[in-house]
C-alpha cells in the first residue's frame, strides 16, 4: 500500500506540474488533455497526457524511472506499466459520475478517497 501511495504521489506531482503551466480556467486545462476536442477527457487521453511527464523523467529511456530519475533522487523504481495502472485508478476516482470521461470540473477536482 505504501508503494502504491508513492506511485500516486508521482502521478499527482506530474499532474500538479501540468496545472501550473496551464492557463487559469478549467476549460483551458481540460483542453490540454482533450486530444479529440470533444470537451471531455477519456481515460486514454488522461493517461496519454500524463505519460509525457514519465517519459520526460525517464532520461535513459528504459521504461522505468530509477531512483536517480525520481524527484529528490531517491525512492523505489517505477515502471511505465505500473505508472499507467496508477493513473487509471486515479482516473476512476476522479470520474465521480462514472460515465467513463472527465469534464472540466471532475478533472480539476481534488482526488476523492
Amino acid at each position: 500500500m505504501r508503494q502504491q501511495a508513492g506511485y500516486l504521489a508521482i502521478a499527482m506531482a506530474m499532474l500538479a506540474a501540468a496545472g501550473v503551466r496551464a492557463q487559469s480556467s478549467r476549460s483551458a486545462y481540460l483542453a490540454m488533455f482533450d486530444r479529440n476536442g470533444d470537451g471531455r477527457v477519456s481515460e486514454a487521453e488522461y493517461v496519454g497526457y500524463l505519460d509525457r511527464g514519465f517519459v520526460a523523467m525517464d532520461t535513459n529511456h528504459d521504461g522505468t524511472l530509477e531512483p536517480s530519475e525520481l524527484p529528490g533522487g531517491r525512492g523505489r523504481a517505477v515502471t511505465l506499466a505500473r505508472h499507467e495502472a496508477d493513473l487509471r485508478r486515479q482516473f476512476r476516482r476522479l470520474d465521480r459520475n462514472h460515465d467513463g470521461s472527465l469534464d472540466a470540473r471532475e478533472l480539476t477536482a481534488p482526488p476523492g478517497p
